[in-house]
């Protein structure tokens, strides 16, 4: 059988996360070094549960590619084998802030348009 479809309401936070996974990454990497697993949980944690470690090991390995993030590999504390971290480059950093910009200005864009026709305090409701 295949996989059942996702409810309307999580196909379209799933959207539009999409065009702003990479810019959450490079926030959170930009906090602190962190390890994949780590990551998905303080996305999680942010609200994000949609997204798995499947999903963002190649968005870090392209940031990578792409010099916006590098990497380093320490002692797991439990013992295990040791874990990748990711940092964000200098390039990386830049292009969180950019991004940053652009997103403030694109939620403002659209929090101006879906205000239109909304009910306000002043609006007098219809039939009253």
């Amino acid at each position: 059988m295949g996989k059942e479809p996702a409810a309307p309401r999580e196909q379209r936070h799933s959207q539009l996360l999409r065009g702003v996974l990479d810019l959450c990454l490079l926030a959170l990497i930009a906090e602190r070094p962190r390890f994949g697993y780590e990551i998905v949980e303080a996305l999680g944690e942010s609200g994000l549960e949609l997204v798995s470690e499947g999903s963002i090991y190649p968005l870090l390995a392209r940031m990578e590619r792409n010099g916006l993030a590098d990497t380093y590999r320490a002692p797991s504390p439990s013992g295990g084998a040791p874990r990748k971290y990711y940092r964000p480059t200098e390039a990386g950093l830049a292009e969180l802030e950019a991004g940053r910009t652009a997103w403030l200005a694109f939620r403002g864009a659209v929090d101006q348009a879906l205000s239109a026709g909304a009910p306000t305090e002043d609006t007098p409701e219809e039939g009253k």
